[in-house]
């Protein structure tokens, strides 16, 4: 048995604490959560919270959202697939775009279904996942906002999520220029800079935020309360919304050291031996959960002198040392997550879901 618990009050005061804080500095911003997989019962938890925006990479995420509140914006997080504009018109008001071609037939799909759709041009600022590059963005404009059915609402940059590129004032800077060069060429207003994510957050903490972004789409942050620059935790915020329980089905003293000739295993991993190991034993539990529901370098254990060794398929080994604290088969082992770790366990129909 393993399940992951969110727990209500935590998660109410990570989003308090963000809201007063992003609402001090006139900033709007949106929950991400895509994090939560469409789960229904940890959504009810975000919108019980009274969030007016929602973003999500999912379009049966942002239907499942509409269906139960239909009041609150939803927002599309990725270039949209041709074989999915008519639901993403449907169900999502807002969508991050890149393409002149995917524009117009969302334009189209607008049309046909008597709806304006909103849209976020994403401009490459260095991480090279999606966005328009900055010298190509007057052309690109001069193509869309006169297009039906469609307005352009803000202009928005993308760091940290491929290649690790880092937000830094003066790329903040040059995206909020954009955004000046858009409204005096073309005298059109461009009510957003979506240049804040959680690993933006630090800047604004530290008064280096330029003043023309002013709209933020956080996820990360508000789940573990992580300050993506330092790796430790936001003050006034808790870092375990999200805890992992898992049962341990096997409890054996055994050696250290595996015996017998070794070969890669099924995940194409070689073990090399220590040496200085041999003849030495310690506690092994086997958990209910393996590498099916997550990797196992994204866990981390509440009990320090606990070591992840490694998982197949259904199954992670941890090594207890002489087992201090007698622990025994059937008793719980609780985790802390990272981020992937999480969307792992999320995704897996094999993991209970709790709210507490």
């Amino acid at each position: 048995m393993a399940v992951l618990k969110l727990y209500r009050d935590k998660l109410k005061h990570n989003y308090e604490h963000l809201d007063r804080t992003l609402k001090e500095h006139g900033i709007d911003w949106g929950v991400v959560t895509k994090l939560l997989c469409g789960n229904e019962l940890f959504l009810q938890e975000v919108l019980a919270l009274g969030v007016k925006e929602i973003h999500d990479s999912r379009v049966t995420n942002l239907k499942a959202i509409k269906k139960v509140a239909p009041a609150v914006q939803t927002v599309y997080i990725k270039p949209a697939p041709k074989g999915s504009i008519p639901e993403i018109v449907s169900f999502a008001d807002v969508s991050f775009q890149t393409e002149l071609d995917i524009i117009r037939l969302l334009s189209d799909e607008a049309v046909r279904q008597k709806k304006v759709h909103k849209i976020i041009i994403m401009i490459e600022m260095g991480d090279l996942r999606e966005g328009v590059m900055g010298d190509e963005l007057v052309d690109f404009y001069e193509k869309v906002f006169q297009l039906p059915g469609i307005s352009v609402i803000g202009l928005g940059a993308n760091f940290n999520c491929l290649h690790g590129v880092m937000p830094t004032q003066d790329k903040l800077i040059q995206l909020c220029l954009y955004k000046q060069v858009i409204e005096a060429t073309f005298n059109k207003k461009i009510p957003w800079v979506s240049g804040g994510t959680s690993v933006t957050i630090p800047l604004l903490f530290n008064h280096l935020l330029p003043k023309g972004v002013n709209h933020f789409r956080i996820g990360e942050a508000l789940f573990f309360g992580l300050n993506l620059f330092t790796g430790e935790t936001f003050e006034g915020m808790h870092n375990d919304v999200l805890e992992l329980c898992t049962e341990i089905i096997e409890l054996t003293e055994k050696p250290k050291v595996p015996s017998g000739q070794l070969a890669e295993n099924p995940s194409g991993e070689s073990y090399e031996i220590d040496e200085s190991l041999y003849g030495k034993t310690s506690y092994r539990a086997i958990l209910d959960l393996g590498l099916l529901d997550v990797n196992p370098k994204f866990l981390l254990p509440k009990d320090e002198d606990l070591q992840v060794i490694g998982a197949s398929s259904d199954m992670l080994v941890v090594e207890l040392g002489q087992n201090g604290h007698n622990y025994k088969v059937g008793d719980m082992l609780q985790f802390n997550l990272r981020y992937m770790g999480a969307l792992g366990i999320m995704n897996s129909r094999y993991i209970g879901k709790e709210v507490k």
